[in-house]
This record gives C-alpha cells, sequence and structure tokens, in this order.
C-alpha cells in the first residue's frame, strides 16, 4: 500500500521569537504523524534541548546516539536544537528536527522516533548528529504536540515546524 502524507499545520515563528511552538486539534484521521522542524533559540551557549511534550504531558523515557564533533555518546532527553552564539555557532543556520510517531491514536503507550542534526562552521564551535528513541506514558490519542527550547529561552525568528498526518491507503 502506498505512503500518503499531508501537511496539518505549519508554524513559523514571528518577529521577536516565540516560548514555544504548538500543534493543538490534532484529529485522529492518520494513521501516524511526523513533524519536521527548521530551529534555533535565543540560548548563547552552542547548542540547546528541545523539550517535547504530547498532550501537556513531559512523561517519557527516552534513549539517544548522538555525535558531537568527533564524541559519540548517548543521553536521556529528547532533541537539540542550535543556539544563537556568534562564538559557537554559524550565524542564522538553524537545525533540522524529524519526529516520527506511529499510531499516534492508540490506547498504549506512544513511541517516538527523532532524528536531529545541526551544521557548524564556526572554528572551534560544535556540529551535533543525533538518533533518539522515545516512549511516552501516554494511552490516549496524541491531540497536541508542544516543543520548546529548555531552560526558558526562545525560538528565534523563521523557526518552522510542519505537522503531517501519514495515512497507509
Amino acid at each position: 500500500m502506498p505512503t500518503t502524507y499531508k501537511a496539518i499545520a505549519t508554524v513559523t515563528v514571528g518577529s521577536g521569537g516565540a516560548a514555544n511552538i504548538q500543534f493543538t486539534s490534532i484529529a485522529a484521521d492518520w494513521t501516524d504523524l511526523v513533524l519536521f522542524a527548521s530551529l534555533r533559540t535565543t540560548a548563547n551557549d552552542g547548542y540547546q534541548s528541545v523539550t517535547i511534550n504530547f498532550n501537556g504531558s513531559p512523561s517519557y523515557s527516552l534513549r539517544r546516539l548522538y555525535n558531537i564533533g568527533s564524541d559519540a555518546a548517548s543521553a536521556d532527553y529528547w532533541a537539540i536544537a542550535p543556539a544563537d552564539s556568534a562564538t559557537l555557532m554559524t550565524a542564522n543556520t538553524y537545525g533540522s528536527l524529524s519526529i516520527y510517531l506511529p499510531n499516534y491514536t492508540g490506547t498504549t503507550n506512544k513511541s517516538a522516533s527523532i532524528d536531529v542534526v545541526v551544521e557548524n562552521n564556526v572554528s572551534g564551535g560544535v556540529s551535533w548528529q543525533g538518533l533518539n528513541a522515545g516512549l511516552a506514558t501516554l494511552t490516549s490519542a496524541i491531540t497536541t504536540i508542544t516543543l520548546a527550547p529548555y531552560g526558558g529561552n526562545n525560538f528565534k525568528q523563521y523557526s518552522t515546524a510542519t505537522l503531517y498526518g501519514i495515512k497507509n491507503s
């Protein structure tokens, strides 16, 4: 069966930035969801964690395999985006993030696959690549997805996220 993607909604951060990017009232019309985002934050420390909440709940576990520069490691938080640091990150460069949510309407815990990359061309700066596997302890359908920079920072203007519905038909 062919897989059909349809854009459900797109959010683009305007002038002055935004504390979060949120998709609400997600209908149960699809088999799976996928979210693609291009993000940058106002933090000034190189790269920053991005929290992901489903239906307002941050209750999840995560395993992550990532590479910073030439060092590989693993950690327990969701995803990252480049921060606004002229000394650590390439100016006006946004990180790429994709989140795949199979069976988002099911009655069991929700799994997520997250892929992230941040390019960096600043001398002495760091680049980042990561693969994340998560499990949200949520047994109702996902109807709201919220992305927010960890630690109270904001997303910068032009950060963008698009949510797609996927249907096998």
